[in-house]
């Protein structure tokens, strides 16, 4: 569905991201794993539309948008769960999904943002109120709500345990995982790779701005860089 060939990502002439290769399938959960400055965030803003490459390819089922805008991505049905949520915090919790509905199909609105209600109840409860009055759970329920209403192909999510009890992203991570077992593809950037894997089915270990570990779940378990610097001695079928 979405491959990045030989990526190179960066900001004017500094360049981040180098020679970079990744793909997710339909209906697939992948994630992005790596240490602060290793180039996930300039990946996903690559994929968005907000970096240009400025070299290499970055196709849509065969088709390159290296020169699409971030308003056109998403029509293709790329939606973004943006690092640190980054809702409208003077809007109600029903007037955000309500303006994120917009970038979507222009049809079955109201049943569409139900559809979030239904997901996460706590939402539901809280419709009208603020935004900015939510908790950071519900916060970032809210944020995924937003991408969601928009019905996508592909759910991007940057960071999604940042600043979270263990509690709320373990839920929150249980959700994501309903999503990909429903058919939608999902792109994690995690800082936290074993919520990671316990998500996703396939994955990547960037430094430097490449790739440097790539696999199955599974085989990645078995990687020692992986179990010493984010599993904690975690092995193969643990």
């Amino acid at each position: 569905m979405l491959e990045l060939k030989n990526a190179r990502i960066g900001y004017g002439p500094v360049s981040v991201v180098h020679n970079l290769t990744i793909s997710v399938g339909a209906s697939e959960a992948v994630f992005l794993v790596g240490p602060n400055g290793a180039g996930k965030s300039t990946t996903l803003r690559g994929i968005i539309g907000h970096n240009p490459l400025t070299s290499g390819s970055i196709t849509w089922e065969g088709k390159d948008i290296g020169r699409l805008a971030p308003h056109q991505r998403a029509r293709l049905g790329i939606a973004l769960v943006p690092e640190g949520r980054h809702v409208f915090p003077q809007l109600s919790v029903l007037e955000n999904l309500e303006v994120a509905a917009r970038l979507g199909p222009s049809t079955r609105v109201k049943e569409r943002i139900e559809g979030i209600f239904d997901r996460f109840p706590r939402l539901a409860g809280r419709r009208s109120q603020k935004a900015g009055l939510l908790s950071g759970g519900e916060q970032q329920m809210l944020a995924i709500g937003r991408a969601l209403v928009q019905e996508p192909r592909l759910l991007v999510i940057d960071e999604l345990s940042l600043g979270l009890a263990p509690v709320i992203y373990q839920q929150l991570g249980e959700s994501v995982r309903g999503l990909a077992r429903d058919g939608l593809s999902v792109l994690l950037v995690e800082q936290n790779a074993v919520l990671a894997m316990k998500i996703c089915s396939r994955g990547y270990l960037l430094s430097g701005g490449t790739v440097v570990l790539e696999g199955t779940v599974e085989e990645l378990k078995t990687k020692s860089e992986m179990r010493e610097l984010y599993l904690g001695g975690l092995g193969k079928g643990n």
